[in-house]
Order: C-alpha cells, then structure tokens, then sequence
C-alpha cells in the first residue's frame, strides 16, 4: 500500500477529516479529534502481511475515538495492538486507562468503544489481527486489554527490537513478507502478553498486603536513583501501573508521593549529621535522587517549612 500523508494545502478541519478517512479505511471507522495544533500533520504506511495489517502512523498531536455508533453489529473480532516508538499516548477502554510511553505496547479490542489521546508529536507501530491468531485465553487477555506492557527487561528486550525493526522496514515486508512471518510475530506477541497476566494473576493470589510490603521494600531499596518510576517498579513486580497505584492507595499514597517522602526524610536525616557536613547541600539531594538541586531545595521547603541551608544551619 503506498504511503498516505495529510495533504499541504487546505485548512486544518480538512486535514483532520483527510487523516480520519485515511486511518478510517485502512484500520477501523473511528473519529479523530483536533487538539491544539492549526498546523496538523500526519502519516500512515500500511502493509498487509497474511492475515496482520502492520502500519507505521506519525502524527502531530490529536485523539481518536471508535464510539458505538463506529461498531456494527456483526463488526469482525479484530484486536489491535500498538507500540509507542516515541511520544506517548492515553488509551480508555471499558473502565482501565493505560499511559503508553515509547518502548510500551497497549492491545485493545476494536469491538468496544475506545478513545486514544496523543498529547505529543508521536510515531507507532499499529498491529491489527484476529483475535483467533492470539495464543491467549480469554481471562488473560481481559487482564491485559487496556494495560500498559513495558519492554524493557524480560522477554520484552527481545520482542521490541523486533517490533521496531518491523516498523523500520515497511518497504520490505510489502514485497517479502509472509503469512509465516505474520503467525510468528503474533506468538511471540502473544507470550509477551501471557507472561504478563501471568504475573498480575500471581501478584493477586499472593494477596495485595504482602504484595504491597514487597513493592515498599523495593522502593525503598532504590531511593537513591533517579530514575525510578512507576512503570519500573510495576515491571519488576509484573504487575500493571494501574495494580500498582490501587495497592498504594489502599495504603493512603501515591507511588510518587511515597518516594519523595522517603526521599526527603533520608536528605533531612544527612542534614543533621555532622560527619556529612562536607557535602554541598545539592549534593545530599543527589544521594537520594533528586537530580535537579532547586527542584530539591523547593520540595524541602515545602515538606519541611524551611530550605536544606535553613535545615543544616538550624543543627548547628
């Protein structure tokens, strides 16, 4: 299929209908939704390999929705499954709100309603398939459906590269690829998935209290970097973000409101202790992750009334 691009002249109601009836005839009817930009623009690269139509989309920012009105009844029993390559993206299905970054996947059923929001200028990869190809059954797929799937550690690292890969060879795969390629990328798709309700299913029986204890001793084992997040803590327990924040709710917290508590206890502790006197005050935020010393100095100053200067010469 050749390449379709929004066209250059015209006005940006015009584009947004040429890119609704582009996505509309090449994936599923669905509306798209302006945001802020006059200036719309966008792509898609669609190929059909057996029975898998692979599409590379890049667009500036706007939402789409698939409403009921969209939805046949006898509409085919079609999932979809995007990967974030860069920019990220809101998906809502039925009750689950699934934030996708670059390096997640995020499968959806296009028989129910589901909007996608793309606040960022974004390419992704889009995989829409039968639902019979997917070797999952059905109360694991419910698990997954509209959840966010990291790919950056397990059987993730090996399934992204190939994921990008695809996306990066569109040409390619509309004079060679095959139907077997097609199956295999489905399986391997499908195992990714699997593991992941696996691991919710586990995360569940094990019971939420001592679920809950574990995902505390890990945070709190890793305070002092920077880069921890809510989507790798999940990942290391292999659960959703979604099961993450209602395990730290039931305990009254946020997952990020946790840690900069924690952390900011640990830096008010160094504070006070003279054999750490010889560390600049930006430096006792690094050792608890806070990388940038006026974003420390402003969370001190509204956790504890007064700034880490104020606190360290308060002791003294």
């Amino acid at each position: 299929m050749p390449r379709i691009t929004t066209p250059s002249e015209g006005t940006a109601t015009e584009r947004l209908d040429c890119w609704r009836d582009a996505v509309s005839r090449n994936l599923v009817p669905l509306e798209v939704r302006p945001r802020e930009s006059a200036d719309f623009r966008a792509s898609l690269h669609a190929v059909r390999v057996g029975q898998v139509q692979m599409s590379v989309i890049s667009a500036e920012p706007h939402s789409i929705a698939r409403t009921r009105r969209h939805i046949a009844s006898d509409a085919p029993d079609f999932l979809q499954l995007t990967v974030q390559l860069t920019g990220r993206g809101v998906l809502t299905q039925r009750d689950r709100r699934a934030e996708v970054g670059p390096g997640e996947l995020v499968v959806y059923d296009t028989r129910r309603p589901f909007t996608y929001d793309l606040h960022q200028s974004h390419t992704g990869l889009v995989l829409m398939f039968p639902r019979t190809m997917l070797p999952l059954a059905e109360r694991d797929l419910l698990r997954v459906t509209a959840t966010p799937v990291p790919c950056h550690d397990g059987l993730g690292q090996v399934i992204l590269p190939l994921l990008r890969g695809l996306a990066r060879q569109m040409e390619l795969l509309e004079s060679r690829g095959t139907p077997r390629l097609a199956d295999n990328v489905i399986d391997l798709v499908g195992t990714l998935l699997a593991e992941h309700a696996d691991g919710d299913r586990r995360a569940e029986e094990a019971g939420p209290d001592l679920l809950t204890e574990r995902v505390l001793g890990y945070m709190q084992q890793r305070l002092a970097d920077p880069g921890l997040s809510p989507e790798g803590i999940a990942a290391a327990h292999r659960i959703s973000r979604r099961y993450l924040y209602k395990l730290l709710a039931a305990r009254g917290h946020t997952v990020s409101g946790w840690i900069r508590e924690q952390r900011l206890a640990r830096c008010r502790r160094d504070l006070a202790d003279p054999a750490l006197d010889h560390l600049p005050v930006g430096a006792v935020g690094g050792r608890w992750g806070f990388a940038d010393p006026a974003h420390f100095s402003h969370a001190f100053k509204a956790a504890y009334g007064m700034s880490p200067r104020e606190a360290r010469a308060a002791r003294r």
